[in-house]
């Protein structure tokens, strides 16, 4: 059991030492957990704040506008029940591109053949599919990649007759590079080539009225390109909520330190960033987007498959440990839950690993040891004045050594406080 009578919060293995409900406050990193069918009764949204949920991420590419309304509700109750502020996000679906349907569901591409996508309603063969999204079609060029079922199977554009004979006859000629099964209405990602398209389909402004009516705090931005993207959102929300990016498009990495300027918090969507890069790429890029998020003072979310095998199972893997943890010594704002709270066994248990992980690391010396390093080297980077940024780092060291309680810094333009 996750609590005993006297409500103290219990680790894991029953045969450790109790684990004190005050640890839930102490820690710095925030923990973001997704509600969902696992999760949606306020006895279990309270477990999971007790658990450590500091933010609760509402995801409206499923569910009613009722349904979030009364999680809202139950979210505030216990905000003030426990005296104690817990955000909400507003996670909007963005755009999905999807293939149409085929005569007989699916079927079989075998490395190698030619595949044509096209504008035409009849149902798909294995030679051909309607791809009803004019704007990728007339976007792609011979040279390009398609990447359909969530990058399982991979085709390279050879050939494309849209400019010459227009949508309604022209075709986008492929070669299947990876081949696989291919059924009904599969995903599409285009990961060499920025899209035309606004990330807010109609479905996500009206998700995003709605939103804005209920008390949130954040909305996440889904299919981030480019910085006219968050421009395209601010507009519509003025200042009436924070904005959080989600860097899942290849594109989007391109224009970071724009994004992370324009944005008030970024959110590293690995699973769909993974789909449209290389894997060993999303390791690099990961700390890329934390480092720029840290010199600009936003807060920066690690997300997706962060202890994926504990929607099955009451532990994680070793692996999935050692990466929540990793996240954290790298001074990630927080990380994230997905389907580990929304619809897996152990959402408790899953809040519950993710506070101990926080709690261990953040107890490390070397984790503070580490933002210290950072400390002087944005220093370094952010200041020019050599002899102000020797004399502040000489004294910010002065201070911890002799454990002084402030310092006292005479400055004109504030540049010596920071």
């Amino acid at each position: 059991k996750i609590y005993n009578k006297n409500n103290i919060f219990m680790s894991i293995n029953e045969n450790q030492p109790i684990h004190s409900i005050s640890k839930r406050f102490s820690k710095s990193t925030k923990q973001l957990a997704t509600l969902g069918p696992a999760s949606s009764s306020a006895e279990m949204i309270e477990k999971l704040f007790l658990a450590g949920a500091d933010v609760f991420r509402l995801n409206f590419s499923h569910g009613e506008h009722s349904e979030k309304a009364a999680l809202v509700k139950i979210i505030r109750d216990i905000e003030s029940k426990y005296n104690h502020p817990i955000a909400i996000l507003a996670d909007l679906q963005g755009p999905k591109l999807r293939v149409g349907i085929f005569d007989n569901d699916k079927v079989l591409l075998v490395d190698g053949q030619k595949f044509v996508f096209d504008m035409k309603d009849e149902p798909g063969s294995s030679s051909r599919v309607k791809l009803p999204h004019p704007e990728i079609l007339t976007t792609l060029q011979p040279g390009d990649t398609l990447l359909l079922d969530d990058g399982k199977l991979r085709m390279k554009v050879k050939e494309t007759t849209i400019g010459s004979l227009g949508l309604e006859e022209g075709q986008v000629i492929c070669e299947v590079i990876i081949g696989g099964n291919l059924s009904n209405r599969k995903g599409v990602n285009t990961p060499s080539i920025v899209l035309p398209i606004s990330p807010l389909t109609p479905k996500d402004r009206k998700d995003l009225a709605f939103a804005l009516t209920i008390d949130v705090d954040w909305v996440a931005l889904s299919f981030v390109q480019k910085p006219e993207d968050i421009t395209e959102l601010r507009a519509l929300t003025g200042n009436k909520v924070k904005i959080m990016a989600k860097l899942e498009k290849p594109s989007a990495i391109n224009y970071l330190d724009e994004i992370v300027d324009l944005s008030d918090g970024l959110m590293v969507a690995r699973g769909d960033l993974g789909v449209e890069m290389n894997p060993w790429d999303v390791p690099v890029i990961q700390k890329r987007i934390v480092e720029t998020s840290k010199l600009l003072g936003k807060p920066v979310v690690i997300a997706t498959q962060m202890l994926e095998s504990m929607i099955d199972n009451p532990t994680p893997t070793r692996a999935e440990a050692s990466d929540c943890a990793t996240a954290i010594y790298d001074s990630s704002d927080a990380v994230m839950l997905s389907a580990e709270s929304a619809a897996g066994k152990y959402p408790v248990e899953s809040v519950t690993m993710q506070q101990l992980i926080i709690n261990k690391v953040e107890a490390d010396e070397v984790y503070r040891e580490s933002l210290d390093r950072f400390a002087q080297e944005s220093t370094l980077r952010i200041f020019q004045d050599a002899t102000t940024t020797a004399i502040t780092l000489a004294a910010r060291q002065v201070a911890d050594i002799s454990k002084s309680k402030a310092i006292v810094a005479f400055t004109e333009s504030g540049g010596t406080a920071l």
